[in-house]
């Protein structure tokens, strides 16, 4: 008997199910019966109790009502504290969409607004959170996603079809290295079974010239063999060459969480205009990016999803960026279990909870190594916070200005948090890429941590939103703040001096030693960022096309302990805090002493197999 079968001869007999339709894991059933669809929770939950698979119930076209009168309804509805932004209806799914700035009083005390919607309009509801701050990068990527419906449809059956096609036996399980091993940057892993192949991340080595992407030249890949893509988190060291593969015709499913997904697309749109100033041809465009966007689905940390016959994938907080997650992937019933952390940070942080441990059974684990040897080992974390806005304090009350180069994504959130929740009293300008980044995490409060989501839901303080800081969008707005003389604070962009307005504010900060350059993060070696590091004062710079020299007179501060990986102690921490001990552990996401060096320190600790491979190199789970 089929799945579909099971759950027909589940329902009542007077359930009217005009048609059942997959949309990629989860069954939707479409019924005629207005009573059946008002009260479908409890015959359902004996199906799924039975089956273990998500179904939900939607009205049948036949029988919603107008749009135009459904909006009318909502609106009277939904309480305007709730600050309606949206409301669009996609009728191939029988859903309307409703984008408010307080999600929770749509939904209502134990969803009673919410079932009052559906009750009175057929319609089946489904809340979206609007930014505090306007992001025309998530208005653009959930629009998109709302013209391809149509599409999204079918695409969504179809890949259902193959999820629940025809299960066989799991013969064996294998991982091959190819990109990010020994090495950070370009990570790429593929994960295969005799039935199944998935691609876990697929990254770009972003400084990189020789080998910048990974061996999908290998004989173990095959794009048209591909299942599925899975996403850990949006670093372009881990999701930079995903629109390239469906610009090589790959058409499947791209997992992740949703602000991983909009801030991929972010990264990458990004990327593009890079190589285009510099010249160089980017391995895809913008079409490539909205086909990745247009086959993603986002999953919520802790929901469970089949995405071949025999994988079925779990994603967990992995504490190292808005939406980052560690990648659990069950193989077989009850077969094995394979988890690949991505970048992770098992220590609570500013805006996250520590990495979860939170997986039943683990028999092999892929573990990153990027701060894997002894001597990488990091302050503690109130120490490093402590660090950061003393030297801020310091500098103002000297009357110097200070520059902090970040990432935008990640470490500029973080120390801005830390400083608007400090009494520092003076304006905070961030430049580059910074504030569209911030408004996306406005979008996404309940991906942070337990405490900063109780700071911005419920006691309404948003580090994200506060008088202190401000937006510089412009070369206009930029000469401005050059000309203010009172201190200030600015968190520019790139966060290792390799471009970007943090070089524009250097070259008008360095002269002066009352100012302070702060870096909160790492400088890869060959940066201009690594190399102020180690002493180099005088910066060689083309201006106009001439050769200058810069002479760095401003205090250099490197503040530790802010990163967003995990130290040695803390990654052996995480392993021995799973509740089943590893058979077999790979490291990845380090250089070469330090993945070694993890690999052999692990093995003593845990007492099991680690292996620290070399790109290219496959190895048998099973």
């Amino acid at each position: 008997m089929t799945i579909l079968e099971e759950i027909k001869e589940g329902l009542p007999k007077d359930a009217m199910i005009s048609e059942v339709l997959y949309e990629a894991s989860e069954i939707i059933l479409y019924t005629q019966n207005r009573e059946f669809f008002r009260n479908s929770t409890k015959p359902i939950k004996k199906i799924v109790d039975k089956i273990k698979k998500r179904i939900e119930v939607r009205a049948d076209p036949s029988i919603i009502k107008d749009p135009e009168k459904c909006k009318e309804i909502i609106k009277s509805i939904i309480p305007k504290e709730a600050n309606l932004k949206d409301i669009y209806f996609e009728p191939e799914f029988s859903k309307v969409i409703i984008h408010a700035e307080k999600p929770g009083l749509v939904i209502g005390k134990n969803g009673a607004t919410l079932k009052e919607i559906k009750d009175k309009t057929l319609w089946t509801p489904q809340i979206r959170r609007a930014g505090i701050i306007e992001s025309e990068l998530i208005r653009s990527i959930r629009k998109m996603l709302h013209k391809e419906v149509a599409y999204r449809k079918k695409f969504l059956h179809e890949l259902g079809k193959k999820i629940y096609g025809e299960k066989k036996e799991v013969e064996w399980i294998r991982a091959t290295a190819l990109g990010g091993f020994r090495e950070v940057g370009r990570s790429c892993i593929l994960l295969q079974t005799n039935n199944s192949n998935i691609l876990l991340d697929c990254g770009i080595s972003v400084g990189s010239t020789k080998k910048p992407f990974p061996y999908l030249e290998a004989p173990e890949f095959h794009i048209q063999d591909l299942d599925a893509v899975v996403l850990s988190h949006a670093h372009m060291d881990h999701c930079g060459l995903i629109p390239y593969l469906y610009s090589y015709g790959y058409k499947g499913p791209l997992y992740s969480t949703a602000p991983t997904r909009d801030l991929m697309a972010m990264l990458q749109l990004d990327y593009i205009q890079i190589c285009q100033r510099e010249n160089r041809k980017p391995p895809y465009d913008s079409r490539a990016i909205e086909e990745a966007i247009k086959h993603s689905i986002a999953l919520e940390y802790g929901e469970v999803s089949d995405i071949t016959p025999d994988m079925r994938l779990t994603l967990q907080n992995a504490g190292h960026l808005l939406g980052s997650s560690t990648v659990h992937v069950h193989i077989g019933d009850g077969l094995y279990n394979v988890l690949y952390t991505g970048d992770i940070k098992f220590a609570p942080t500013t805006l996250f909870q520590p990495a979860s441990t939170d997986y039943t059974r683990v028999e092999a684990l892929i573990i990153e190594s990027t701060y894997g040897s002894a001597d990488a080992k990091q302050p503690p974390r109130k120490e490093a916070e402590k660090l950061l806005i003393d030297t801020v304090k310091e500098t103002i009350a000297g009357g110097g200005k200070v520059l902090i180069p970040s990432f935008a994504v990640g470490r500029a959130q973080d120390v801005m948090a830390i400083l608007t929740m400090s009494d520092i009293d003076v304006p905070i300008y961030l430049d580059g890429m910074v504030w569209d980044a911030t408004a996306i995490h406005t979008a996404y409060p309940e991906f942070l941590s337990n405490n900063m989501k109780n700071k911005i839901l419920h006691q309404g303080k948003n580090p994200f939103v506060d008088e202190r800081l401000h937006a510089i969008g412009s070369q206009k707005e930029r000469e401005k703040v050059f000309e203010k003389q009172d201190p200030y604070v600015v968190i520019a962009t790139s966060g290792m001096l390799v471009g970007g307005p943090a070089m524009e504010y250097l070259q008008r900060f360095a002269p002066d030693p009352k100012n302070t350059l702060i870096f909160v993060g790492y400088q890869a070696e060959g940066t201009l960022g690594s190399r102020i590091q180690k002493g180099w004062n005088q910066i060689p710079l083309k201006k106009n096309g001439k050769n200058e020299v810069l002479e760095l007179k401003m205090r250099i501060q490197t503040i530790e302990g802010l990163s967003g990986h995990s130290d040695q102690p803390q990654l052996i921490n995480f392993v021995k805090k799973l509740k089943t001990k590893p058979r077999k552990i790979l490291v990845d996401h380090g250089d070469n002493s330090r993945a070694l060096e993890l690999a052999r320190t692990l093995h003593k600790a845990i007492k099991t197999e680690t292996i620290a491979p070399y790109n290219l190199e496959t190895i048998r789970f099973r």
